[in-house]
């Protein structure tokens, strides 16, 4: 059994479905589901014995450990995080309790687990941690990609508490011996995606009809990885890694941010389209957030030399295939948008004037 923090996530819901439908090893998700957290992203394994769905805290030691010794799990996955900028911008606390003081409490329970098993059973063990390419900072358009020996330069509350994180995390393999693994990923997309972020907010704005909010002048450049690319890259590492290393993984995908939401009018033009104009119309810029960082990119070449590992899918094809996704699932969408996630978006983009 592997034990996955967060698997009511966007990325840990996708990691638990691509494991269950690739592999008979059970799973014990371990999620508090705040607001980002959705069962309904899970409802395909309802009535599967292989899936073990617990309720619950990274913060409650007590709790972790009590589950490692009761379900004995030959790794975590850790993907249980706080992870939106714009909300640790407007309050940061919770982005320090759960990523800094959540993630020293599990690496605590999975100390005491650990100590507890027989030399083998300690030899087979993984912690794996799942990170971000935001711990080290911005880049300049002509500075070559982040690479694992990038120093660390975190310019948000959300990437200053991963990068604690990520240092916790390899401490504890460096003090104590503790069979960890680190992934830094850069920016996500895919299906179950919650629709703060920019691609998702993007599609359910356009067919909603609402603007298109753009920060600055939309020249922010992400590296976009497709989540399923994603996955696979974390499974790789967890089977194959070297102890204490540190592995990036990117799409090899720059994009500006407005570049990325000209791509999505345009496909939902075709998809979708409207009964006059184009969705481009819908685009409004706004004023920028604090600290927006300009420009990540991954050097993703580490993951692909030592363990084989690169991305299946283009950008391309893995945005026709989220575009494809978020119209085919819109009772989900409407779901998520509702009660303490319409609030948050009224509190964010209300606020802020047209630039």
């Amino acid at each position: 059994m592997i034990f996955v923090t967060g698997g009511a996530g966007f990325i840990g819901s996708n990691f638990v479905l691509d494991w269950l439908a690739q592999s008979d090893e059970p799973v014990l998700n371990f999620d508090k589901l705040t607001y980002a957290g959705n069962l309904k992203n899970l409802a395909s394994l309802q009535g599967d014995a292989r899936h073990i769905f617990v309720r619950g805290d990274i913060c409650d030691q007590e709790q972790v450990l009590a589950l490692f010794r009761e379900h004995k799990p030959r790794a975590v996955v850790n993907f249980a995080a706080e992870s939106h900028v714009d909300r640790s911008i407007l309050g940061p606390g919770e982005f320090i309790r759960t990523n800094i003081n959540g993630t020293f409490a599990l690496l605590e329970a999975a100390r005491a687990y650990w100590t507890e098993m027989t030399p083998e059973e300690q030899g087979a063990f993984r912690f794996l941690h799942v990170s971000t390419d935001e711990v080290y900072g911005t880049l300049g358009p002509a500075d070559p990609p982040f690479s694992e020996t990038t120093p660390f330069a975190p310019n948000s509350p959300y990437s200053a508490s991963k990068a604690a994180s990520d240092h916790l995390v390899r401490a504890y393999h460096h003090t104590y011996g503790m069979p960890v693994l680190t992934t830094n990923c850069s920016n996500n997309y895919g299906p179950y995606h919650f629709p703060e972020k920019l691609i998702p907010l993007v599609i359910s704005n356009a067919l909603a009809g609402k603007p298109l909010p753009i920060y600055g002048d939309g020249q922010q450049i992400r590296d976009w990885l497709f989540v399923s690319d994603h996955c696979a890259a974390i499974r790789r590492v967890l089977e194959g890694g070297k102890l204490g290393e540190t592995y990036n993984v990117g799409g090899w995908n720059e994009k500006a941010n407005l570049d990325v939401v000209h791509t999505l009018c345009d496909i939902l033009d075709r998809q979708a389209p409207k009964a006059t104009g184009s969705y481009r119309d819908q685009i409004t810029f706004v004023k920028d957030r604090p600290g927006h960082d300009r420009r990540y990119a991954i050097d993703a070449r580490k993951l692909e030399r030592e363990l084989g590992w690169k991305p299946a899918e283009t950008f391309e094809t893995g945005i026709a295939k989220t575009v494809a996704w978020y119209l085919a699932n819109q009772e989900w969408v409407r779901d998520v948008q509702s009660g303490a996630y319409k609030e948050w978006v009224d509190q964010n983009y209300g606020q802020r004037e047209n630039a």
